[in-house]
């Protein structure tokens, strides 16, 4: 039998994919660095500095039913959720991230070659999905200040475009989208995503118009202001008539057990999570007068755990590797629409300085 070239069997739209480009993980970053995993500076995630509830890896290391399955229908964790957020446990579902939110949306609603609006600068998720998916991404830049372009958008949605994604606050640009904007949209009556990974750092929410706009989907994380990006757990605000159909084409399993438990316990500690929220919010402040006393930066404000800087003196890359040799991860972007940029997320007070310190004399001795 002649060897088979196996690609020829393959997807071809797949083939032709770009890959979605992950931040890496702190034990490679040390290596790279010729550091330990102590020092390591991780700013380069967005992810919660001061970790998960205390509670939660207390009630890991007691539970006991790891070798039964996970409920597939979620209801204490939507039950739990359901009092966090007001909305009702019939318009919640869970998953593994918003990422498999994303992509679960993206199943139930696209037809092969149907159009998603994506408005880049933003999270690369969106157009990885689709692609994934087999739709057809339609890119309408924000301006320049980084909002949304509306009629642009409407005039997509008229096109037979199906889906909109908007994040607010935005990753990478950290603003937010004005309500008014997100109704104007709704009223076109095709589907609106607003994914609010970030909302407990800015308060701002549209999910009180879910119960007016069954074609609003609200996503949101807690892998952010709750400290689990490790265990993968985010949930979404619909119509109940969406749920019903996300219920029936979701894996049957897909919130393990150590993420349920730890829903359970964050959401039974929001004292303590509202304080590391909190603290990140102060340090987010200082860091960006910091940031704006440095004259070869041009930081943006910030309605989020990151700050995005407009390197208007030397070169982001170079940045981004001088402080990788002293142990500081940032994120660095080279794009069309992000043009020597620098993303810093918020850390704790002393990041701050070493970050400030380093970024000085890097820029001192370029």
């Amino acid at each position: 039998m002649k060897p088979v070239d196996i690609t020829k069997l393959m997807r071809q739209d797949v083939l032709k994919m770009r890959p979605y480009e992950p931040i890496v993980p702190p034990e490679v970053l040390a290596e790279r660095a010729g550091i330990t995993m102590d020092e390591v500076i991780k700013l380069d995630g967005n992810e919660n500095p001061y970790g998960c509830s205390p509670r939660v890896g207390r009630a890991l290391s007691k539970y006991p039913y790891f070798n039964i399955y996970p409920d597939p229908e979620q209801r204490e964790v939507r039950a739990a959720l359901s009092k966090y957020t007001g909305v009702d446990s019939a318009n919640i579902l869970a998953g593994a991230g918003s990422d498999e939110l994303i992509d679960l949306i993206l199943r139930l609603f696209l037809e092969p070659g149907d159009g998603v609006v994506n408005c880049p600068p933003t999270f690369g998720m969106y157009q990885f999905c689709t692609d994934v998916c087999g739709g057809h991404t339609v890119e309408l830049a924000r301006d320049k200040n980084y909002d949304i372009d509306v009629a642009a958008i409407r005039k997509a949605l008229d096109n037979k475009a199906k889906l909109v994604f908007i994040a607010s606050p935005n990753n990478p640009t950290a603003n937010l989208t004005t309500e008014a904007d997100i109704v104007e949209l709704l009223e076109t009556g095709r589907i609106i995503v607003v994914d609010e990974a970030y909302h407990e750092f800015s308060g701002a929410t549209v999910v009180p118009l879910v119960a007016k706009y069954s074609n609003l989907i609200v996503l949101r994380s807690l892998s952010k202001w709750a400290g689990l990006a490790g265990l993968r757990l985010g949930y979404g605000i619909f119509a109940p008539a969406i749920v019903e159909q996300l219920m029936k084409i979701k894996q049957p399993y897909n919130i393990n057990a150590a993420a349920h438990v730890a829903l359970l316990e964050s959401l039974a500690d929001i004292k303590y999570l509202k304080g590391t929220v909190a603290k990140i919010i102060e340090e987010r402040e200082r860091l960006y007068a910091k940031l704006e006393g440095l004259k070869f930066l041009r930081p943006y404000p910030s309605d989020s755990n990151f700050i995005l800087c407009a390197v208007i003196e030397g070169n982001a890359r170079k940045m981004h590797e001088a402080l990788r040799k002293k142990g500081i991860f940032l994120r660095y972007f080279d794009t069309p629409l992000l043009k020597n940029y620098i993303r810093i997320s918020v850390g704790k007070p002393e990041h701050t300085d070493a970050v400030i310190d380093t970024l000085k004399k890097a820029h001192k001795s370029r």
